[in-house]
């Protein structure tokens, strides 16, 4: 790619943006030193790396690189034979371990994060390494007494003389004897020795080797001879630590060495996955998309067959709160597109947003655009935009800007993308626009993909005459005196001037004296742009104002539904509270005629008078039997109710819920979860989104001891298709399990499922063994992968007589 026109575009601005992103400084130098890649199939890879590390950093937030360190200069040195500070091998075995993190985390998430694990793949752990770090060191960097047995020896031995010179110190500076020669009673240490401070003035009352002195001189500060040999052992065993420490630094710096080319990989391999992160971090930041990549299809000369599609794109550099997207879309005839516009319009932005999200889509960066973006991928992006006048050069703005054009035109094709903003400006403004139209004719006949903006009038009509040409124009508010840096491509720009001065409050002499200069077509050609961008503005209030009636409409019907559904529930409710009332009041009655009968029985009453009694609650009972089945609709809805495909609707006969799929003069098709099945019209009964809605909330579990009191009816009233124990012990389970057998039998139900889950397999072992020889069972299988699998077992009911 083109480095000249990447930083006219600002791409290294986002690559810095992106660094910031990153765990670590190998992963922050890839960042910034990436570059787009010409080729299709690598810039969809890195799109869709991007994709899986969003979904990977959504679903798993606690996955990072930190802790990692760039290694790569210590490994190399150790694999020099220089041996490395404690520091540099614990950044080493962190760098490690989170390598070993990592590739175990993607390797068990192969199936949904395909790419990041083939990358994770290449991690090395070095077990081998990590353990024989963390025996040598601690995480303080000091190396641990059992990293060498004699460094174990060494270092015990030390503490031994080290007590012992502390102790004959000791001795001396508490001696009654020594006080009066004795500055302080400390021990303090000299040059690597300990030694005790004594007044100058009795020099040599305490015999020993002079080390220092005060900077007053009144203290010198002596070694007691007493205590020399005890300073040389102790001194000596430091000398050998120091000796075996060294030691066993270096065999473990070889060892470094020797896996040092494993170590430099995997830094390499955890920085490529670090910048994926990074990218996806950036991406949920700026709230990008992954773009559709598109190679160039077939089309008829001179077209390249580019794509080039953004839909509300905004520059990434621009504050988001303010940046006004913008629409760019090429249609299949059009691969060169002409900008015009007033200056500080958005023209530049345009052309600078479409360069630079280009150049991020080839990186592997999301775009901030909305859903649907598609793009080609370029082999080149060429741009020459904004003012580079060169004082050193003696170059004019034109000049420059011609060298940079003369030096694209030597090196564009069919796959590449240039971007030349103010063609033609800088010069005589009648030959500036016929280079203008030049150049384009050269871009456009070679079939090269281009995007120009310009001022010149005459290149508005250009684009009417030339194939593949498209114009497209910036808006520009003559109320607030202000561009609105809203893209319209398909219109030309209208010219500003006269109406921007007259709005300022130039004399409309001057005006009209100025409109008199401008030839007549030009002037009817402006009213006409004038009238098209009127038109324009009224359809698409208009369609602003539909949208927004019919989202009121929607809104209204939605409310309208809800409250409707709302009104059966409640009926149904009130209903069902009632039938259980006279539900409740019927039994008591049955336990008072009960308790009474006993009471006359134990008082040894004649028969006649407990028959009586008998009689009179029998007759009472009878004026309470007849109870109204439980309603599933309104009075006269069973006449009114015209079931239609799609509808929900209660099946009585199964007691499950289901949606007609098929319908004829006398039956209907049925969809009952996963079964199709054939029922009589009079056998449906309408069904509401709100209890469907509340049914399924409830789950599917169905006994007949959980049942509504709503759907008490006779005994052979359905209890459903499907039994859920999950969650249930065995001993709870076995007892609801039979009940609903029972039930299921006499409502005559074909077969049923019993869900049990999978779980550790007691529950599902208790249920089939319960099965097994049942009288009420014909079969049992386990369900189908579709139904569940083994967390299911379908049960064949034997048939009733």
């Amino acid at each position: 790619m083109n480095d000249k026109s990447a930083h006219t575009l600002e791409l290294p601005k986002i690559l810095d943006r992106l660094a910031n992103y990153t765990s670590f400084s190998a992963s922050a130098e890839l960042a910034r030193d990436l570059t787009p890649t010409p080729y299709l199939d690598e810039a969809q890879d890195r799109q869709r790396e991007t994709t899986e590390a969003r979904r990977l950093l959504a679903s798993h937030d606690h996955i990072t690189i930190g802790g990692a360190r760039d290694v790569r200069p210590d490994v190399a040195a150790a694999e020099r034979g220089v041996v490395l500070d404690p520091q540099a091998l614990l950044d080493i075995r962190a760098t490690l371990r989170q390598a070993t993190t990592l590739h175990r985390i993607l390797g068990r998430l192969n199936n949904q994060f395909p790419l990041l694990a083939s990358i994770a793949d290449r991690l090395e752990e070095c077990t081998a390494l990590q353990h024989e770090i963390s025996r040598v060191l601690d995480d303080s960097g000091q190396v641990l007494d059992s990293a060498s047995p004699k460094l174990s020896t060494v270092r015990r031995e030390m503490r031994i003389a080290f007590d012992r010179l502390q102790s004959k110190l000791h001795n001396i500076v508490h001696n009654a004897n020594n006080a009066p020669y004795l500055q302080e009673t400390l021990i303090t240490q000299r040059h690597g020795r300990y030694v005790v401070p004594l007044r100058a003035e009795f020099k040599g009352r305490i015999q020993g080797i002079v080390h220092d002195q005060s900077s007053s001189g009144a203290t010198l500060f002596i070694e007691p001879l007493a205590t020399v040999e005890l300073n040389n052992a102790w001194r000596e065993l430091q000398l050998e630590e120091e000796n075996e420490v060294r030691r066993i630094l270096r065999e473990l710096c070889d060892l470094v060495g020797h896996e040092a080319k494993y170590i430099i990989s995997t830094v390499e391999t955890l920085a490529a996955l670090d910048l994926i992160f990074a990218k996806a971090k950036y991406a949920d930041a700026i709230k990008a998309t992954e773009p559709e990549l598109l190679g160039f299809r077939p089309a008829p000369h001179p077209h390249p067959g580019s794509t080039l599609r953004l839909l509300a794109a905004r520059h990434p550099l621009l504050d988001p709160r303010t940046v006004v997207p913008i629409d760019l879309e090429l249609d299949e005839e059009t691969f060169a597109l002409v900008i015009t516009g007033p200056n500080t319009g958005g023209k530049t932005v345009a052309l600078k947003t479409v360069g630079l999200l280009t150049l991020m889509a080839q990186c592997g960066l999301h775009l901030p655009t909305a859903e649907g973006s598609r793009l080609s991928v370029f082999k080149e992006v060429f741009a020459d935009i904004g003012d580079e006048q060169s004082i050193e050069q003696s170059l004019s703005t034109f000049s420059s800007h011609m060298t940079n054009i003369i030096g694209i035109l030597d090196v564009a094709d069919e796959e590449s993308l240039v971007i030349l903003d103010e063609l033609g400006a800088g010069t005589d403004p009648a030959e500036g626009a016929a280079l203008a139209r030049a150049l384009m004719d050269d871009l456009v006949d070679r079939g090269v993909t281009t995007l120009v903006t310009t001022h010149h009038p005459e290149l508005k009509v250009y684009s009417h005459e030339k194939s593949g040409v498209s114009n497209a124009s910036v808006e520009f508010n003559l109320k607030t005196l202000a561009p609105t840096y809203r893209l319209i491509v398909g219109l030309p720009g209208r010219s500003n001037a006269l109406a921007i001065a007259e709005r300022l409050g130039l004399p409309s002499r001057i005006i009209q004296h100025a409109r008199g200069m401008i030839t007549s077509e030009d002037l009817i050609a402006d009213d006409l742009l004038d009238e098209i961008h009127r038109t324009r503005d009224r359809i698409r209030q208009q369609q602003d104002e539909t949208l927004y009636a019919r989202q009121e409409a929607e809104q209204v019907r939605e409310e309208l539904r809800e409250r409707l559904e709302n009104i059966e529930t409640e009926r149904r409710q009130l209903m069902a509270e009632a039938r259980h009332e006279a539900e409740q009041e019927l039994e008591a009655l049955r336990s008072e005629v009960r308790r009474v009968r006993k009471q006359l029985m134990a008082a040894g009453q004649p028969l006649d008078a407990i028959r009586r009694v008998e009689q009179a609650a029998g007759e009472l009972e009878g004026d309470l039997l007849p109870m109204p089945e439980p309603a599933t609709s309104l009075p006269g809805e069973e006449d009114g109710f015209r079931p239609r495909v799609g509808d929900l609707v209660w099946v009585t006969t199964l007691g499950a819920e289901g949606q007609i799929t098929e319908l004829s003069e006398a039956d209907a098709e049925v969809m009952v979860g996963r079964l199709r099945l054939r029922a009589r019209l009079d056998e449906l009964t309408p069904r509401s989104r709100a209890e469907s809605k509340r049914e399924k909330k409830r789950g599917s579990r169905r006994s007949v001891a959980a049942e509504a009191p709503a759907a008490v009816a006779s005994r052979t009233a359905s209890p459903g298709l499907e039994l859920d124990l999950r969650g249930q012990t065995v001993e709870d389970a076995i007892p609801a399990m039979e009940d609903y057998l029972d039930a299921a039998y006499m409502a005559g139900l074909p077969f049923v499922r019993i869900i049990h889950g999978k779980g550790t397999g007691a529950l599902r072992s208790a249920v089939r063994d319960r099965l097994h020889g049942h009288p009420l069972v014909k079969k049992y299988a386990r369900g189908e992968e579709k139904e569940g699998g083994d967390g299911v077992t379908v049960v064949d009911i034997v048939p009733t007589h």
